[in-house]
This record gives C-alpha cells, structure tokens and sequence, in this order.
C-alpha cells in the first residue's frame, strides 16, 4: 500500500502568523516531551544544510527552558566540502550548548576496507554514503547514550516521500520537524531569523542559501538525484500528484516516491502463519 498524504498536507504553511504557530507547537511538545521522560540531553547532528539549522533554531530555547544541553556535533568524512563545513560551524557555535567539529574521514577510510569490490561506480558511492551516514549515526547514539538524552531526526517530509535517507543511518528518536514539507523548512526557518541574535542570524541566512547537499559524495546536490531544479519545484510536484495530475506519474520524483515505499514500511514484520 502506497503512503498517501492525508488532506491536511495538501497546502504550504507559508505566511508569518502560521509558521510562528508551528515553531510554537514543535517547541512546547519537545519540551513536554523532555520533561515526561527525564530526558538529560538533545543529541542533533548539524551538516550545515537547512535541515539540522532549524532544529537547532527551534530547539535551543526549548534546552534552555528545561535546563539541559543541546549537544551538537558536525560529523565530516572525506567528501564533504569546505563551505559546508564552515556552515555546519557556525551553527553549532550559534545555537549549541556543547559543540565540537569532529573528522571521521581517517576512520572511514579504514572501515571502507569493509565494503566488498568498491570502485567509482554509483552504486559503489551509495554504499560508501550509506556507511559514512551509518557512521555519523554511531557517534550520536554514543552521544545520546553518555549525556542520558535522545537523537534528533532532521529529516521532513519531502525526503520521507523520496525515501532521501539512509536507512539505519539518518534516523533518531525524535523528528521535530518530519511533518513540514522543504517548503515550510525554508520558509520556518526565515521566520525564526528575527529571534535571532546578529552571529545566530548570518549562521541560519547561510544554510537558507546553501544549495542542499547531502555531503555524502553522491551527487553534487540533492535535486540532482530527484530530478528537479530546486526543491520548491519538488514539493509543487508531489501536491499536484496527490491532488490528482497523473501527468507525473513517470516522473523520477514520482517514481522514486514510488520505488522507495519500503523504506517507509521498515522493518516488515512477518505474520505468525
């Protein structure tokens, strides 16, 4: 069975007054949430990209408020690039309570060793992307586990439809923002600017700017392997096809929506007989 999009994600949140609605309700349930279970700690990896600088943005006052640490580390292995390291930075040096920059790319290269018949091909860098996430991923759990907090997934609903994520690797345990299209991340994150001090602001104006990557050495941006210019574009795609317009229905976004259903069903559970 096909994930269909309930009526309710059929439009953009788009103006000022909504979004300040939406940053309120992330922020009061993560702060529920914290306090209901104890929690010691948030756990966010920032890449430098929209995604992970906007949960910083909306979860540092949410840290701040419960008295705890918004624990944040830039993982970079081998291919990811200057810019976005520096990005990546700043934002954790902005928004982050504990920070530091770490370069797993030694590392890597060792375990790399692991992967069987590896060459320049595309599969081989998915497997190498897969690895290098699933890496990224160990340090945060390693995290979690020694400040006694959870991971938070910077994933949002775009790339859940596109399964545009590394199963086992770009997961957590909380997802501030996994029902907000990319158009409302670009857009949310916008509106937080104004609550923003001077070093917090040209830090967030940064990652709004920055073209998506995932850093993984893939392709050289993520609207490369969706097939669109931009993901503005995607998000008009996928309503139009929700709304009904099957004149997409060969298109690679829709065919990737398609072919990546079983990420979005993982793990199948077996019946019993």
């Amino acid at each position: 069975m096909m994930t269909i999009p309930s009526e309710s994600f059929l439009t953009f949140m788009t103006d000022e007054a909504t979004l300040d609605k939406v940053a309120k309700h992330i922020r009061t349930n993560t702060y529920d949430y914290v306090t209901r279970y104890s929690l010691k700690s948030l756990v966010l990896g920032i890449s430098g990209g929209i995604d992970s600088a906007l949960c910083a943005a909306l979860l540092k006052p949410v840290c701040e408020k419960a008295g705890i640490p918004l624990v944040g580390r830039s993982i970079t292995i081998e291919t990811n690039k200057t810019d976005e390291i520096e990005r990546s930075i700043a934002i954790g040096e902005a928004f982050c309570h504990d920070f530091a920059h770490l370069d797993l790319t030694e590392t890597f290269l060792e375990n790399k060793k692991l992967l069987i018949e590896y060459d320049d091909s595309h599969l081989s860098k998915m497997r190498q992307g897969n690895m290098k996430a699933r890496m990224r991923m160990m340090v945060l759990y390693d995290l979690a586990q020694l400040y006694r907090g959870i991971v938070i997934s910077t994933d949002n609903y775009t790339e859940y439809l596109t399964g545009f994520w590394t199963l086992h690797g770009d997961v957590g345990d909380y997802a501030p923002i996994a029902n907000l299209w990319k158009t409302e991340v670009f857009k949310l994150a916008e509106t937080l600017l104004k609550e923003c001090d001077n070093a917090q602001k040209t830090a967030l104006q940064a990652c709004i700017e920055a073209t998506p990557v995932d850093g993984l050495g893939i392709s050289s941006c993520d609207c490369e392997q969706l097939g669109v210019p931009n993901y503005f574009e995607a998000d008009k795609i996928f309503l139009d096809y929700f709304k009904g317009n099957k004149d997409w229905e060969n298109h690679q976004l829709i065919q990737r929506y398609k072919n990546s259903q079983y990420k979005r069903q993982n793990p199948i559970a077996v019946a019993r007989y």
